[in-house]
């Protein structure tokens, strides 16, 4: 609280005429910063990591809303050997066909929830 009424005091001092624009000008970045860009930097983050896991046997759907099982993963390496992440090869069994995807263009895993205890 002290800190609001530092900056109220700050501005209603008469010589301080660009004190409020600044400070108007932080709020709003701060609420967009908040409210916009740091959820959606969360939300990607957590996605990268998702699809970072998906191991043989998860079933996927893709950017292009193909759903299948994938059966093999091929990691694709620079040069130097360090690893591509989202470049990485994957094979998926949609039906009767092969599909090769890059993992990049994975939309979501479908994993199938394991029963509980209660259900049981």
């Amino acid at each position: 609280m002290t800190f609001a009424y530092a900056t109220l005091a700050l501005l209603q001092v008469p010589g301080n005429g660009m004190l409020g624009p600044i400070f108007m000008y932080g709020a709003i970045f701060a609420i967009f910063y908040f409210i916009l860009i740091r959820p959606q930097s969360k939300q990607r983050k957590e996605h990268e990591a998702l699809i970072r896991a998906v191991k043989r046997g998860d079933e996927i759907v893709t950017a292009g809303g193909l759903v299948g099982e994938v059966i093999h993963v091929r990691e694709t390496m620079k040069a130097d050997g360090t690893p591509v992440p989202l470049e990485d090869r994957i094979t998926i069994k949609s039906a009767d066909a092969r599909v090769v995807v890059e993992r990049g263009k994975i939309a979501r895993i479908v994993r199938p929830e394991t029963p509980t205890a209660a259900e049981g």
